[in-house]
């Protein structure tokens, strides 16, 4: 099942027509291709993830999600939390939870789920990387969900801090 979801993703990346410069990591001296988000495809960016998401569950017989102000708040506050912090982990630097942060944003409903990432890939790639672990993709499969929250973060360096959140109304 994991292959359909590499195969949908990988259309959504070569139709997505990725804006990449090369740079030097912050970590040793290799060339990478560093993915850099401007801000004219901010937008496509959140559509890509919804549509691609929405593909996957529909695929399972499950609903489609929508975007939630709400979570996409949380996300975006963990992203660049996440970035001060100089790691990727669910733990916010005030100690919050992500069920803490989605309610400290005004989410009413029932936090399912968070997924995170720090990379120097697209936001179609760091998909694909969650579709391929059985805990991640559970979050996004999971049948209760309705609402999405979905931000980033991204350093000068080009690394980029990814958070998705779920939620049931």
């Amino acid at each position: 099942m994991n292959k359909l979801y590499m195969i949908m993703i990988s259309a959504s990346l070569a139709l997505a027509g990725c804006e990449t410069t090369t740079g030097v990591t912050a970590v040793g001296q290799q060339q990478i291709k560093t993915y850099r988000i401007s801000s004219l495809n901010q937008g496509k960016i959140a559509r890509t993830i919804l549509e691609d998401v929405n593909k996957m569950r529909t695929t399972n017989n499950h609903s489609a999600m929508a975007y939630d102000a709400t979570l996409n708040l949380a996300a975006a506050v963990h992203s660049k939390d996440m970035a001060a912090q100089a790691r990727p982990w669910h733990w916010g630097s005030d100690g919050s939870s992500p069920k803490d942060r989605t309610e400290k944003a005004g989410y009413k409903g029932e936090f399912l789920g968070e997924l995170i990432s720090e990379t120097y890939e697209t936001e179609v790639e760091t998909l694909a990387a969650w579709t391929t672990q059985s805990d991640t993709m559970a979050i996004l499969m999971d049948e209760r969900a309705q609402d999405l929250g979905f931000a980033w973060y991204q350093e000068p360096n080009g690394k980029i801090w990814w958070t998705l959140i779920s939620g049931k109304p």
